[in-house]
């Protein structure tokens, strides 16, 4: 009967760790207004990276690196990408940016989610919403968001890495405007 007792205690000081943990990222996403950032991103093999700038709810700018002037930029409604020799211009609702981008929604799905610990470093929730499954990835130490990976427009797979995060910062008012097509 004691045995039964031990393994009833771990169950319920797992399952309390784990809810501790959950909190601490919710209660870091709250008082997050904005990050930027390093990234690497994986999509389909193709590595790129550079710096990104978020501002909640779903606003993004972000540079790439040796990538002929490429940006990606988000005020909130639509999404572009544009490079020196292309303009790509979508509705923001209909990728999967608009989910990633949106503080509340992420704060209401984690509230409901069970956590995946990797390797004590990563907490990992998994996001189920319409055609989209994305998986977002949170320090262990910092409780920061770290990465995404989820499944693009064109059904790319994407893998998100982020570094050097800092928050709360001072940005321009012009930094989220949709640049004019070339």
């Amino acid at each position: 009967m004691k045995k039964y007792y031990l393994i009833f205690f771990f169950f319920i000081l797992s399952s309390s760790l784990n809810a501790e943990v959950k909190d601490k990222i919710i209660k870091n996403l709250k008082k997050t207004n904005n990050l930027d950032f390093k990234f690497e991103q994986n999509i389909n093999g193709n590595i790129e990276n550079g710096n990104c700038t978020i501002e909640y709810p779903k606003k993004i700018f972000c540079e790439y690196a040796r990538s002929n002037n490429k940006i990606l930029v988000s005020n909130g409604k639509s999404l572009v990408i544009k490079t020196k020799t292309s303009y790509y211009r979508y509705p923001l609702e209909k990728t999967p940016l608009n989910l990633i981008l949106d503080k509340n929604f992420l704060i209401t799905k984690l509230y409901n989610q069970s956590e995946r610990i990797i390797d004590n470093d990563l907490i990992n929730f998994t996001i189920l919403e319409g055609d989209n499954k994305i998986n977002l990835f949170f320090s262990n130490q910092t409780y920061d968001l770290i990465g995404w990976q989820n499944t693009d427009i064109y059904q790319n797979f994407n893998i998100t890495f982020i570094s050097s995060i800092r928050k709360n910062r001072i940005l321009s008012k012009n930094l989220f405007k949709i640049p004019k097509q070339n």
